[in-house]
């Protein structure tokens, strides 16, 4: 049962939040905030915090020539992260 339980701990982050999304605002502040879920969990997916990998991305974005973005994909700067701790 190590399957159900692990599942049962990714969903409880969705079952804890369904009460304040209630309150988003609007249907775009839903929509919002569906994006920033996704980008969250796409983060923790590919063993990144999200937090120090979103303050990086929102601090080098506007800066980053558009055919570098695929950089600031959690799991391409991961990779980028992980080149420059080993240099």
């Amino acid at each position: 049962m190590p399957v159900n339980n692990a599942a049962e701990r990714g969903l409880r982050g969705i079952a804890l939040g369904r009460k304040a999304w209630l309150f988003c605002g609007s249907d775009r502040g839903g929509q919002r905030a569906a994006i920033m879920y996704g980008l969250i969990t796409t983060a923790k997916l590919n063993d990144v915090d999200p937090q120090a990998w979103l303050a990086d991305v929102l601090a080098r974005i506007n800066d980053i020539p558009q055919t570098r973005l695929h950089e600031l994909l959690p799991w391409d700067w991961k990779a980028i992260r992980e080149q420059t701790k080993a240099a």
